[in-house]
């Protein structure tokens, strides 16, 4: 879906490097060490917002993702709704003559907002729960367990009564697991879990 992209005052043409309220080289090192991603190399051709299937719901389109986290502007990239309206479609991989993967991108960002709490939009901070939520189910048991996910997710978002008849119906016809399944090799899961949390080599922060 091709998106118009128009210029506005958050424009990062119109933002002075340095200036921003983030942490410059510490977020862009940081994400450049977990992602492994070349995102120096963007020059703005904005071909990946233009192919973004979800760019209309992005308060930050996703090649200016890119311009801010070059720019230093972690704040403004860490609050943001666009890293958590990004579905992972990797359309903007396929369309970077970079190569550039802004999902990989985003996951990292994201990792980072859950680490530091900015103060998120409603929407934003729903999302961002359920992205929590989702990641424990998979600690805890090595896969999801949907009932438990869902649980959890109206306990923390204080939503206990939306959509109790849905889930009822799902129940009965078996689509709901009650019990939780585990897998083989959850202490693999396990490991990878700790070993996100490991400081990478002269990286300027470890996980949550």
């Amino acid at each position: 879906m091709a998106t118009a992209i128009t210029s506005s005052p958050a424009t990062p043409e119109k933002i002075t490097p340095g200036v921003g309220s983030g942490s410059l080289l510490s977020l862009a090192s940081w994400v450049e060490a977990q992602t492994g991603q070349p995102f120096w190399r963007c020059y703005q051709c904005r071909k990946c917002s233009g192919g973004c299937p979800v760019a209309f719901s992005m308060d930050i389109l996703p090649h200016q993702i890119i311009r801010y986290l070059q720019l230093g502007l972690g704040s403004e990239l860490l609050s943001s709704q666009s890293i958590w309206n990004c579905t992972g479609c990797q359309t903007c991989k396929s369309r970077c003559p970079n190569g550039i993967d802004i999902s990989a991108l985003n996951d990292a960002l994201k990792v980072r907002a859950l680490a530091q709490k900015p103060a998120l939009d409603g929407q934003s901070q729903a999302v961002a729960t359920f992205h929590q939520t989702f990641l424990d189910s998979i600690r805890g048991s090595g896969r999801v367990n949907e009932l438990f996910m869902l649980l959890t997710y109206k306990l923390k978002t204080r939503n206990l009564w939306q959509d109790v008849s849905l889930g009822l119906a799902m129940l009965r016809r078996g689509k709901l697991r009650i019990w939780p399944q585990r897998i083989r090799g959850r202490g693999e899961i396990k490991e990878l879990f700790k070993r996100s949390r490991l400081k990478p080599p002269g990286g300027p922060a470890a996980l949550p």
